[in-house]
């Protein structure tokens, strides 16, 4: 998103706290492939038993585990190979780059200009849509977006950067400043592409629809929202063959390379939880006040966490199935429970039990719970009438809003009636008891934003296959291999919400990926939603390449 040790044993080690705040934030931001990237990385261990030791011949289960998870051929332009390979060739330019370089920097400083070529519509003001027209009206068209907000910095921390947050600097290797990461690089790069085909007279025959929202950090109530709303009553229903916006990108892990497009998101829902009881003169208190019945409210709620189940057609699942596939140098005990759980429950029940015992791992898989706000009283001398906290969950993609509901209701049912509090629970009264009551207990949704799990995009499906692919031949191109499939690629979930859940009823197949080189650690750059955000302008140039790829792969596919 860390064990003592991905340990071949049925017992894992005592749960312990692994990661820095900061590696909490790119968590938040990668899913599934940072915590699986750190955790396999730092804790393999060898076929004798210990950390660092020999490691397993591949050949002794590379057949039989890569039949988990099969790989596409990487997918190169046919029709419009002479004009892939003359852009990709003026990627290679220090023109270009200079001008790669110059676009960012602006774009980190001043608002992104536009293009003459392409129809643009300002949604809610602020909200930009692209049109490219594509020649044959039959192909549906494709869907590409960013966001063009970026987290505020720290005033105190200002200081800290290496470089003013808002300059853009280049050092030569890297481009500093807020949003060169999240995901400025992401919309500079779209448009370079964009530009980079126009100039070569690129006509597409599939229809080219570029979104930007524009309050993404803040949930895209405002930006996004109305561009879904717009774009569904302008396209329609299921209108797109694909979407593909900001998301993780590819890391190195155990000796192979690893990209892991996001093919869903978790839910989200702020529960707020209410104590109310008689106030009165601090100096005659009774048992319990508001506080006192709240802490105990709350405490509860952490000591009853949410079971951990695996289910083999999830998104977090394949991405194990792939790893265990391909990464060449994975624990053996752990490659062997994850092949052996595709068809035994006993493997199945193996593997959940270590990743229960896992902070990091128990939280991409199972629904979690936080607790980040709570208020109450005024005055130490004066009894509190009122208490309330905020708790934040992040719903499993197998699970749903009405089971968080549930699970929360029924948690603090029998405090209720301990503590004589009438209790009502998302408008529904739970325990009304009887005679004079105390006080009254009340769980609502806090702000009433609850966000179900994304769709599942197919994981089988062409338009897989087809990023897939895209994604293999922009490696091999970025790095002049030929016919080469080194790069593995494998859905994973996003944590963290996208502007992307204001686009579910455009189209079926929705990724979240930004290709972007986040090297052996699976952490995405420098400094995302912090200090020091920078990006390597060779990263850069890669996503730009990637961009490209995907416009002239869609333009000559018809399966998708």
């Amino acid at each position: 998103m860390e064990k003592s040790g991905l340990l071949p044993m049925t017992t894992p080690p005592p749960r312990q706290t692994w990661f820095s705040s900061t590696t909490r934030t790119r968590i938040a931001f990668l899913g599934l492939t940072a915590v699986l990237a750190t955790v396999f990385h730092l804790y393999s261990r060898g076929c004798d038993g210990s950390f660092g030791g020999t490691v397993c011949t591949w050949n002794e289960v590379g057949k039989s585990a890569k039949e988990l998870c099969p790989q596409a051929k990487p997918v190169v332009p046919s029709k419009h190979k002479e004009l892939w390979e003359s852009i990709g060739a003026s990627y290679d330019t220090s023109e270009f780059k200079d001008r790669a370089v110059e676009w960012l920097r602006d774009a980190v400083r001043i608002p992104t200009e536009s293009h003459s070529k392409l129809k643009l519509t300002k949604v809610n003001t602020y909200g930009l849509l692209y049109e490219w027209e594509g020649k044959d009206s039959s192909l549906k068209p494709i869907l590409l977006t960013a966001h063009q907000d970026v987290v505020p910095v720290d005033q105190e921390t200002v200081d800290e950067w290496e470089y003013p947050p808002y300059s853009g600097h280049f050092d030569g290797q890297r481009i500093w400043g807020r949003g060169t990461i999240d995901d400025k690089s992401g919309l500079i790069g779209l448009l370079l592409s964009i530009e980079s085909l126009l100039d070569m007279d690129f006509e597409p025959s599939r229809k080219v629809v570029l979104a930007f929202g524009f309050d993404e950090e803040t949930s895209g109530m405002n930006g996004a929202r109305a561009l879904g709303e717009y774009m569904h009553s302008s396209f329609g229903e299921d209108s797109f063959s694909m979407l593909v916006d900001e998301g993780a990108g590819y890391f190195e892990l155990l000796g192979s390379p690893f990209a892991v497009p996001g093919v869903g998101e978790k839910g989200a829902m702020d529960v707020r939880v209410d104590v109310t009881s008689p106030g009165g003169h601090s100096s005659v208190p009774p048992d319990h006040t508001s506080i006192g019945m709240l802490s105990a409210l709350l405490v509860q709620i952490e000591e009853t966490p949410y079971p951990i189940s695996i289910s083999r057609d999830s998104p977090a699942y394949a991405t194990l199935q792939c790893e265990a596939a391909h990464s060449e140098e994975m624990d053996p005990w752990l490659r062997k429970t994850i092949m052996k759980s595709v068809k035994s429950d006993w493997a199945l029940r193996e593997l959940r039990d270590f990743i229960e015992e896992d902070l990091d791992l128990r939280s991409l898989f199972g629904t979690t719970q936080a607790i980040d706000i709570i208020l109450g009283g005024v005055k130490a001398n004066a009894l509190p009438e009122e208490a309330w906290a905020v708790v934040d969950h992040r719903i499993a993609t197998q699970s749903t809003v009405a089971d968080v509901k549930k699970h929360d209701t029924a948690v603090l049912e029998h405090l209720a009636e301990k503590f004589n509090l009438s209790y009502t629970a998302f408008g529904q009264k739970v325990y009304t008891g009887s005679g004079a009551k105390y006080g009254s207990l009340d769980i609502s949704d806090a702000w009433g934003t609850a966000l179900e799990p994304a769709p599942i995009t197919p994981m089988d499906g062409e338009a897989f296959k087809l990023l897939s692919g895209t994604i293999k031949a922009t490696y091999n191109a970025q790095r002049k291999f030929k016919n080469s499939e080194e790069i593995i690629v494998a859905p994973g979930i996003m944590t963290g919400n996208t502007d992307t859940r204001h686009y579910w009823n455009l189209t079926k197949n929705i990724f979240r990926y930004s290709h972007q080189n986040t090297g052996s650690g699976g952490a995405i750059g420098n400094g995302v939603h912090t200090v020091n955000e920078s990006t390597d302008i060779d990263a850069f140039l890669e996503m730009i390449r990637f961009f490209t790829t995907l416009i002239l792969n869609a333009d000559e596919s018809s399966r998708i």
